[in-house]
């Protein structure tokens, strides 16, 4: 499928303890690498649900594709994917990765494709799904045969890079159009944001619309940086919550599982 332009003009969302985030603007053509910057707790996540439909919006307007938010949250949603989004996307310590392709694989042919992908022949399916994982984790840079025991590796023995080239390939299965990723640059080394950074890149150039949370863009990368920074004058002057970070991921996640709750996941 191919990428999908995103735009946003005064994209807000206010919530019970104030905004998550407000006046946020965005023009990305298909295909891009947009990069969803800012300190932890400043609504960086919520963003990203937001723009992939899986949060409402409470001021402004957004377009996904053909899709206007935040009235077409489930249009989105059909064109979207969601990968390393902590309560959203985990992954199963006690599964093996072979368990998860395949769990994956399974849950796509039966609730996303089309009736008549449902009545090819038996073996024809299974060609097809073999071909979805294989080019997913080519996608994703993960390699089964380089880890300790292939794909009988369970995750909790994956190195945090794996997971999450793990997680990513788990959501291009689905072959999505925009693609959303959390936590592009946690507890990584410099090398390995790098990597991951060069990761997505490629998913973009090859027709992809990436959105990619982090604390901070890449310098010398095709993106188009969205923040979610604010200074405190301006914090106190829209109401937005100023607690220190930890508190404020805290209450983000609670206003993310409330919002979850109301609009379904994908």
């Amino acid at each position: 499928m191919d990428g999908v332009g995103v735009t946003a003009d005064g994209f807000g969302l206010r919530g019970p303890r104030g905004w998550a985030f407000r006046g946020i603007g965005v023009d990305a053509g298909p295909g891009s690498l947009i990069a969803v910057e800012g300190p932890s707790g400043s609504g960086r996540t919520s963003l990203l649900l937001a723009l992939t439909g899986r949060m409402k919006a409470t001021e402004g307007t957004a377009t996904v594709g053909g899709a206007r938010l935040p009235k077409q949250l489930a249009a989105v949603r059909r064109v979207g994917a969601l990968a390393h989004v902590a309560g959203v996307t985990d992954l199963d310590p006690a599964l093996t990765v072979g368990e998860h392709l395949r769990e994956r694989a399974l849950l796509q042919r039966r609730f996303g494709d089309s009736v008549r992908e449902l009545l090819r022949p038996r073996a024809e399916r299974t060609a097809q799904t073999k071909l979805r994982i294989d080019t997913a984790l080519t996608a994703a840079g993960l390699d089964r045969e380089a880890l300790p025991k292939g794909s009988r590796t369970a995750v909790r023995d994956l190195e945090r890079l794996e997971a999450l080239r793990l997680s990513v390939a788990l959501a291009l299965v689905g072959r999505p159009a925009l693609l959303g990723v959390d936590d592009v640059d946690l507890k990584l080394t410099q090398a390995e944001r790098a990597e991951v950074w060069a990761l997505l890149k490629s998913l973009a150039e090859a027709g992809t619309t990436v959105l990619a949370v982090c604390a901070e863009a890449p310098e010398n990368t095709a993106t188009v940086a969205v923040s979610t920074r604010a200074d405190t004058d301006a914090d106190a002057d829209a109401g937005t919550s100023t607690e220190a970070p930890e508190e404020a991921d805290t209450e983000h996640e609670e206003e993310t599982a409330h919002a979850l709750a109301e609009t379904g996941r994908a």
